[in-house]
């Protein structure tokens, strides 16, 4: 087991636009990461398993809604620690960040902003305490980038809703004990139930032979006339927008996420390049090797810059969804490029399980991907620099 020398690259002082607070906070998961998540997320990665003895560690760290009140559990803190938070995570690994992005952004902040204070009271704090884990039930098989045309619906059946349908790619679905669930009513408006397990015709196949983020849980929910009760409908917003409002919160802590994985790669490949020697001397002395370290810290030193700026407008409620989809969409494309090149710098070595770089890469295919695909993304600029949809 090799010890994690990870050594964070800050290039142009970022450091010195952070509270003492933010620091702390970064601080404490970077510790918790190299301590908890290095030394075994190797093997579970191999075993294509979710390490679920770190849950109550992601707690401890503030992790779980970091940016809810403290009344309900959460810590209380602001936009910039909640996305440094994901940044340390996701050094660790794609998926660990990703079973609490979703905890956070897609579970949490929807019943925060959108459900009532019963509900608050009943789900927030066992949510913030990881004594539940809960999940975010909008992709369906045929529903991707598309998520209006879903066809999981719920009719009222007088003192209940009837819940039917499938929602796919779901991550903590397989473990969680609380889904929140998009759904259409009779007149095919969107809401947010609440389903709880354990409710009869409720079903969370798990998703396995995935290439990716093998150290997360990934899986289905299935509904087959689920009786839901109506207080457990999020009462306080319902159309698309809610389940949106919800992606905005999670793709803004992938901007951060992927600067995490993109640090790790870069720092592995640039401390393996002052050690790996070919000609007598070490390759980081070769000129083609110094350009693509050169280019990866660029490269990282704008997503930060990017990054911190969005955090500042998220503090202020001024940032926009387009502005968080094009730091979502820069960023992971940063950091996926990086690892590819990191990948080759290191040779046949980068291959293996003994550095982290392949699989940054592979999990990072996944985060390219969800919560708005690459290209979706780009064309949610377009339509916000020239006002034409081509959407439709």
């Amino acid at each position: 087991m090799k010890p994690d020398l990870f050594q964070a690259p800050d290039y142009y002082n970022l450091d010195d636009l952070l509270t003492e607070e933010h620091k702390l906070v970064r601080d404490a998961a970077r510790e918790w990461v190299k301590r908890e998540v290095s030394p075994i997320i190797e093997d579970y990665a191999q075993k294509a398993e979710f390490p679920k003895q770190i849950v109550n560690g992601l707690a401890e760290i503030g992790a779980f809604g970091p940016y809810i009140p403290v009344e309900y559990g959460g810590a209380g803190l602001d936009q910039i620690s909640y996305g440094l938070i994901m940044q340390e995570i996701e050094r660790g690994d794609s998926g660990v960040r990703s079973t609490a992005s979703v905890q956070s952004s897609l579970v949490m902040y929807p019943i925060w902003k959108y459900g009532n204070e019963a509900q608050r009271q009943k789900y927030l704090p066992k949510l913030a305490s990881g004594e539940w884990m809960g999940c975010f039930g909008l992709t369906e098989p045929d529903h991707g980038s598309n998520p209006a045309g879903m066809v999981t619906n719920f009719k009222d059946m007088g003192d209940h809703y009837l819940l039917n349908g499938a929602k796919m790619w779901i991550s903590n679905a397989p473990f969680a004990q609380v889904a929140i669930v998009w759904a259409k009513d009779e007149s095919g408006r969107i809401h947010g139930l609440i389903v709880e397990r354990g409710m009869p015709g409720f079903t969370t196949p798990e998703t396995h032979n995935k290439w990716s983020l093998r150290a997360s849980a990934t899986g289905e929910l299935i509904f087959d006339n689920v009786k839901v009760p109506k207080e457990n409908l999020l009462p306080n917003k319902s159309g698309l927008g809610a389940p949106l409002g919800c992606l905005d919160s999670a793709r803004y802590g992938i901007a951060w996420g992927a600067i995490g994985a993109a640090m790790d790669c870069y720092d592995t490949a640039l401390r393996y390049s002052k050690e790996r020697m070919q000609f007598g001397k070490p390759i980081g002395q070769f000129q083609l090797q110094q350009k693509k370290l050169a280019e990866m810290i660029t490269e990282i030193t704008k997503a930060q810059l990017l990054t911190w700026r969005l955090g500042v407008l998220r503090n202020e409620g001024r940032a926009t969804s387009a502005q968080i989809s094009m730091a979502k969409r820069n960023n992971v494309d940063m950091a996926i490029h990086i690892a590819r090149e990191a990948r080759q710098m290191l040779g046949g070595m980068g291959i293996t399980g003994e550095y982290s770089i392949m699989r940054h890469s592979m999990n990072l295919e996944s985060v390219i991907t969800y919560e708005g695909t690459h290209d979706i993304h780009l064309l949610i600029t377009g339509l916000d620099i020239t006002g034409l949809n081509a959407f439709k």
